[in-house]
């Protein structure tokens, strides 16, 4: 859209550019619980220096996290319009990696962020409505970020025998369940093998990685499933349309991003009725371009994938169904979205607000 963009990314020794970004690395630290995932606080006087003299007009930030609180300082310091976006409901999280009692401070701490920013932007209906309740922020400094998928990496068209060989382990012609995504307790993907115990002629291919993985390949050990680790490019683009059903049994997804990939590679979808994906598969298109089950409910998950695996005219109509609703969510009009009305909002809250600190001349 012709506009300069930094990114100021947690990962040293990033290239100088992407995608005609600047691209600033900063220190980080892993996660005490969840070893993949690299904080800091970037706050250094080399990145402050280096945003100063990028002078930017708004700073978007990924909340929750350690830099949010860099970036949050940075916009002060440079007084700069923040958007922050709340990508990973944390307080959903935390009694599964660690201390219950840790929930209400991590809520008073989303809070004090998120008062802090100009606008915030949630992913799903869904997690609007939870930091209402919670009294995050003003509910008009609330925002729904549109859902976007890249349909030209995600398509039909990359079904590929080969890939469902070694998804399937050699046995192409059983039916084939897929699950794409991060690993973590939390994803409740136990329950697949509940799933699977009652399905001995299916076949399930794990897309996976994260710190559950381990423990999840043992729960499987003995069973018809396949780990790949986790793909990308063309190999991710295939193994998404070589499936014949998508699983997805989490009850903690803001959004579902992998259910968007899945729903554009023309493979029906079975997910939990709970969090973001509603949002995705609503009621009135239940049935039609996916399958929503009642979170936890075997025989309901059941009911719902058993017909998909059994039919194919079925599993081909519901998976066309859902490739062309996912034509209407391109990436390129979320951005716009974004950028030409959100980004504009956050600035104009900016400005109200430093016209009442100020007071009249």
């Amino acid at each position: 859209m012709g506009d300069e963009v930094m990114v100021v990314t947690t990962h040293e020794g990033v290239p100088q550019e992407f995608y005609g970004a600047k691209l600033v690395g900063s220190r980080s630290f892993p996660c005490p619980w969840y070893q993949n995932v690299p904080l800091s606080l970037a706050l250094s006087p080399r990145i402050i220096s280096e945003v100063s003299q990028f002078k930017p007009d708004i700073i978007h930030a990924s909340s929750p996290g350690i830099m949010v609180f860099g970036a949050l300082a940075i916009a002060k310091l440079l007084s700069v319009p923040i958007v922050m976006s709340h990508h990973t409901h944390v307080p959903v999280y935390i009694p599964r990696y660690t201390f219950s009692w840790l929930v209400k401070p991590m809520w008073l701490i989303i809070k004090f962020l998120h008062r802090a920013a100009d606008l915030t932007l949630v992913p799903s209906a869904a997690i609007a409505r939870d930091l209402q309740e919670a009294k995050v922020t003003s509910a008009n400094k609330i925002r729904l970020w549109n859902k976007g998928v890249d349909s030209e990496s995600f398509h039909p068209r990359y079904c590929s025998h080969e890939m469902r060989l070694r998804l399937s382990n050699g046995e192409p012609e059983k039916p084939l369940i897929i699950h794409v995504g991060r690993v973590g307790v939390e994803k409740s993907l136990d329950f697949l093998k509940s799933v699977m115990d009652r399905l001995p002629e299916a076949r399930i291919a794990f897309i996976v990685d994260g710190p559950y993985r381990e423990e999840l390949e043992k729960l499987f050990t003995g069973m018809p499933a396949v780990f790949t680790g986790m793909l990308q490019g063309e190999e991710l683009s295939e193994a998404y349309a070589s499936g014949d059903v998508f699983v997805i049994p989490s009850e903690s997804e803001t959004l579902g991003l992998v259910v968007l990939g899945a729903m554009s590679s023309g493979i029906p979808v079975v997910g939990a009725r709970t969090g973001g994906i509603p949002d995705i598969i609503p009621a009135e298109q239940e049935g039609k371009t996916g399958f929503l089950f009642t979170p936890g409910d075997i025989e309901d998950y059941m009911s719902k994938l058993v017909p998909l695996l059994q039919n194919k005219e079925l599993r081909e109509t519901i998976g066309k169904a859902a490739c062309e609703e996912m034509e209407k969510y391109g990436w390129k009009a979320a951005t716009k979205t974004i950028r030409n009305e959100q980004y504009e909002a956050a600035i104009w809250f900016w400005r109200k607000k430093r016209a009442e600190a100020l007071g009249p001349c």
